[in-house]
């Protein structure tokens, strides 16, 4: 286990826009914080998950302008949707903060503002740029492509009025030697390097506030002038800390950000330059712990093409859910989305992941493991103890699976954490070809002593192998581990959840065997799923 991680872990998601409903790639961030969450309290770390939705954005502003409605009642009506990812996708937060309406957020992101400007990091001047409303982030004229965002290929507002600054600038040397030291850990690492390239261009101030009429008055009012608001991205980081009761110095505040070696936020490659530049920045400047980790995952488009509203394809993950089960779309997107580039999401590449390493690959291993020990054994689960110097094979594949998922797990690499599963799936199968336990079974029934021990010593292998996929799984698709630990009837005691092997299995009955994960046998129609 990594000596730095001192039993205590908190991970956020990034906070999104409530313009619109969210879709599948907000939901990769989510299931991949859960990924995080679920392992850390696997294996005893004191963990919370936290995520949240901005609603304070100027793009919130635009969106219920343009449908006609009020702000609030834009913001109010989208952000539950957000919340209401947490059963479909399976996720276990621990707290979900929304920054326009949670009681927590205002006097926190005031509080942090107060200090900045106590210790003298925030000035006032006349301000010109170009302002994607979109990003929420000001562009220089080179930056652009056509004179347009880079993301967004839209035209930015010309913005000239006289705004509140902090001195980046100041914290640029201490910026450079935290990330260079790897002791501010941002990952992957062409993103470090990307970042390190930005700051030795040179950091300059930031506007961190706007004039409260462009919003209309929404937004966190800047303390001591009502004529300005936060820029939105001073009032959206800040909920890391303001979900903790960063404004009364709460025991959640001391506990998780304070006195916690492991603090780890999870953002899209769209906004690395707020968390790895600004937000750690402001922190520095309010004499406040900094993250220890920003880890950094890439785009996902659909069928080769960004997603879009305009093109109809976008991918609703409640409803992909609904169509395929929890299962399928975590596991697709934790073993089908690359560590260091795009990836691309089809229904096709879905159906077919599933069927493949779920329905074909495990169930039938459980199906004919379980049948194979009511055939021979009636049930009853031999001890994979007792005989396992004498055939070690699985035992010794399923020995370096702890590690390997931990040490794939701190590198944010989920396929990689899942490779021993897979290959602990494969081995087994090829031990049941390998050993015949049907044969075994016939010579058995002749009179062949050694045969009847020796189908007790390879079928108490495969269960406690199913024993231990049904534990490690449990992070990454939890319901299907749910049904696997069912089927091998595990108890609650430590013993049953052992992340090693053991022979906690040992003389328990076992209920038949019936499908964990039934096969996707035709396309599934696809137009209720987007939108």
């Amino acid at each position: 286990m990594n000596e730095q991680r001192a039993n205590r872990y908190f991970v956020t998601t990034s906070i999104p826009y409530v313009n619109g409903e969210p879709h599948i790639g907000f939901g990769l961030e989510a299931i991949q914080c859960d990924v995080l969450a679920r392992y850390h309290r696997q294996i005893g770390d004191d963990t919370r998950y936290l995520s949240g939705t901005d609603e304070n954005a100027l793009t919130n502003v635009q969106a219920a302008e343009r449908e006609g409605i009020g702000i609030r009642e834009l913001v109010d009506r989208n952000a539950p949707r957000f919340e209401a990812l947490r059963e479909p996708l399976r996720l276990t937060t621990d707290d979900f903060i929304r920054t326009s309406s949670d009681p927590r957020h205002e006097p926190g992101a005031q509080k942090l503002w107060r200090t900045l400007e106590a210790n003298g990091d925030i000035y006032s001047r006349q301000y010109q740029g170009l302002y994607c409303v979109r990003c929420e982030r000001f562009y220089k004229p080179e930056e652009l492509i056509n004179d347009k965002c880079p993301i967004h290929r839209t035209l930015p507002d010309r913005v000239d009025e006289e705004n509140y600054f902090f001195r980046l600038s100041a914290y640029e040397g201490q910026l450079r030697d935290l990330i260079s030291s790897n002791e501010f850990l941002v990952q992957p690492e062409h993103r470090r390097e990307e970042i390190l390239s930005f700051i030795n261009q040179g950091l300059e101030d930031f506007s961190i506030s706007r004039q409260a009429g462009r919003g209309h008055g929404w937004g966190v009012p800047v303390p001591g002038d009502d004529n300005q608001v936060m820029y939105v991205w001073v009032d959206a980081l800040s909920n890391y800390i303001t979900a903790l009761d960063y404004a009364t110095d709460g025991e959640l505040f001391q506990r998780y950000w304070l006195s916690n070696p492991n603090r780890v936020h999870v953002v899209g490659k769209d906004i690395i330059r707020f968390h790895v530049i600004y937000w750690p920045a402001m922190l520095l400047a309010a004499k406040l712990p900094i993250p220890t980790v920003v880890n950094v995952h890439e785009f996902l488009s659909v069928d080769n093409e960004k997603m879009s509203k305009s093109q109809g394809n976008v991918v609703d993950p409640v409803e992909l859910v609904e169509q395929y089960g929890s299962d399928a779309v975590r596991y697709w997107l934790l073993r089908e989305m690359p560590r260091t580039s795009d990836g691309d999401f089809s229904y096709e590449r879905l159906e077919r992941r599933y069927n493949v390493d779920l329905a074909n690959d495990l169930g039938n291993l459980i199906n004919r493991s379980v049948g194979m020990l009511h055939r021979y054994c009636g049930g009853v689960v031999p001890s994979p103890i007792s005989s396992g110097d004498a055939d070690p094979t699985l035992r010794d594949v399923a020995r370096v699976i702890p590690e390997t998922i931990d040490t794939a797990l701190n590198r944010f690499d989920f396929r990689g954490a899942l490779a021993p599963l897979q290959d602990l799936v494969t081995a087994a199968n090829r031990y049941v070809d390998d050993q015949k336990p049907w044969d075994l079974n016939k010579a058995a029934k002749a009179g062949d002593e050694d045969a009847a021990a020796r189908i007790e010593v390879v079928l108490g292998n495969l269960i406690e192998s199913l024993r231990l996929l049904a534990v490690h799984l449990e992070p990454f698709i939890p319901d299907g581990a749910a049904r696997i630990a069912a089927q091998l009837n595990l108890g609650e005691g430590n013993d049953a959840y052992a992340r090693d092997w053991s022979d906690a299995l040992a003389g328990v009955t076992l209920p038949k065997a019936s499908p964990v994960f039934p096969r996707i046998e035709q396309e599934q129609e696809q137009e209720a799923v987007v939108s």
